[in-house]
């Protein structure tokens, strides 16, 4: 039994990390959470003209989260790309970590300020972007 607790709370801990709300985290401060708590995805080295931003898939290629940075290196918003299998479990994942608005979205708080957490359904894929309240 004292195993199961164990890997329970581990199996909940894994899936809070990955709905982690980073925006405000300079570009080392991410990339080091993502190495230590995020082993599943890999980083992708991009560059792009028009956006300053951190790129990282899994190994099935099904989500990638973009952490979009603005010319301090600092994360400005969060973009996250999954399939059907990914979008289920982000659903129940925001359900239980953010208090739930209307139509697809969430609400974090944080050190006074809140984020929106809004679920758009694509052709192909689900995008999730999570930018401070405006």
């Amino acid at each position: 039994m004292k195993t199961f607790v164990i890997f329970a709370l581990f199996i909940v801990t894994g899936s809070m990390a990955s709905g982690q709300n980073l925006i405000g985290y300079k570009n080392k401060e991410i990339r080091k959470y993502m190495k230590e708590n995020r082993k599943d995805m890999n980083f992708d080295k991009v560059t792009n003209s028009k956006f300053i931003y951190l790129k990282y898939s899994d190994n099935y290629s099904s989500q990638t989260l973009l952490f979009f940075l603005n010319t301090d290196s600092i994360c400005k918003s969060i973009r996250i790309i999954c399939d059907e299998s990914v979008k289920a479990e982000k659903i129940k994942e925001f359900n239980n970590v953010y208090k739930m608005g209307k139509d697809n979205t969430w609400v974090d708080s944080r050190d006074g300020k809140d984020f929106i957490i809004k679920l758009n359904d694509d052709k192909w894929a689900s995008i999730i972007t999570m930018e401070p309240v405006k």
